[in-house]
């Protein structure tokens, strides 16, 4: 009974953790429901994504040069992001969403809400 408790114990304590980490550790550790974009080189990679409703998809700038991620239709923007930082915005609806970097408007890419 003792080892049983422990074990649930555990297992709310990993799940806490996991709730309260980083988008990017998340994505990192498997959480099905992040996905991370990095923006490197002028590109969003990957390019297309398919993502169940509810994905939180998360963005990270690795270039050099700021740059936006905006959806096509307003949906979302970020401010421009320099070197390492970060924007997240979390798919509540199904739907084709069309982005691009508002600095780079040839950078584009497509995410797939299914």
């Amino acid at each position: 009974m003792k080892k049983l408790l422990l074990s649930a114990l555990a297992l709310v304590v990993v799940a806490g953790a996991m709730m309260m980490a980083s988008p990017h550790l998340r994505a990192a550790l498997g959480d099905k429901t992040v996905t991370e974009i990095k923006i490197d080189n002028f590109s969003f990679s990957p390019a297309n994504v398919t993502v169940p409703v509810g994905t939180q998809v998360h963005w990270v700038n690795h270039d050099d040069i700021p740059h936006t991620v905006a959806s096509e239709d307003g949906l979302f923007k970020s401010k421009a992001l320099d070197t390492d930082d970060q924007f997240a915005y979390t798919f509540s609806k199904p739907g084709i969403y069309q982005y691009f970097c508002s600095l780079h408007p040839k950078m584009t890419a497509t995410i797939t809400v299914k």
